[in-house]
């Protein structure tokens, strides 16, 4: 039976929110909130940290994670995509191809235990090469306008200005939270979307992806919700 695996991708940059993947969030460090979250899941057989920061390195064994290297600089810069630092992860860690891997972020604070297993009972149970989180657009994308430097609005696509939203396809995004996929998908070069991806529907309120300072108090606010707490 191939083993599942978690991964936690955690470098030590990160400009707009200094040490974000390591900040507090309501008192406790992102990255142990979600490797605590991971564990808890009774998922994984492992749940392992990459990252090239000797500090992140030392919470996320505090939090029960592996972190068995330490990542190359060159693979933790902010011009460096996911898949390459996965691959890496995928060879020190000797993966066999049919492992499962689950990828999650450090700040992914409020993907929940009932995410994690019902994803990963999702990606299980289809026929999918990934599986990927997302949520709904609040409104239709075929109804987008776009503003230019001026302040000056245009209509992309004006065959829909008179659309109502009930006859346009919902659409989606990727919520950059978590993702699934075994050993040998992750090891090719093919986008996620590009493969035969299945999709795992997050509320859209829930879906707080966290760039700045706005976003991580509107994550707060979010978790105390979901947690009942004051």
């Amino acid at each position: 039976m191939p083993e599942t695996i978690a991964l936690v991708p955690a470098r030590g940059g990160s400009k707009r929110i200094p040490r974000k993947n390591i900040r507090e969030f309501l008192g406790v460090p992102a990255l142990t909130r979600v490797v605590q979250t991971l564990l808890s899941s009774g998922v994984f057989d492992r749940v392992v940290v990459s990252t090239d920061d000797d500090e992140i390195a030392e919470i996320g064994r505090a939090s029960g994670a592996e972190v068995p290297f330490i990542r190359p600089a060159t693979l933790s810069d902010s011009f460096t995509g996911a898949r390459p630092v996965i691959q890496h992860a995928i060879n020190a860690l000797a993966l066999p191809e049919n492992t499962n891997l689950g990828v999650f972020y450090p700040t992914a604070v409020l993907t929940t235990r009932d995410d994690v297993f019902k994803s990963f009972s999702l990606f299980d149970g289809e026929e999918c090469d990934f599986v990927l989180s997302v949520a709904e657009f609040p409104a239709p994308v075929e109804r987008s306008l776009t503003v230019d430097a001026d302040g000056y609005v245009s209509v992309p696509r004006p065959d829909h200005i008179a659309s109502r939203s009930q006859d346009l396809p919902q659409s989606y995004h990727d919520i950059g939270q978590f993702y699934w996929g075994s050993v040998a998908s992750w090891k090719t070069d093919l986008a996620v979307v590009q493969s035969t991806c299945c999709a795992y529907v997050v509320d859209r309120w829930r879906a707080v992806d966290i760039d700045t300072p706005a976003d991580w108090r509107r994550a707060e606010f979010v978790y105390r919700m979901l947690n009942d707490q004051s």
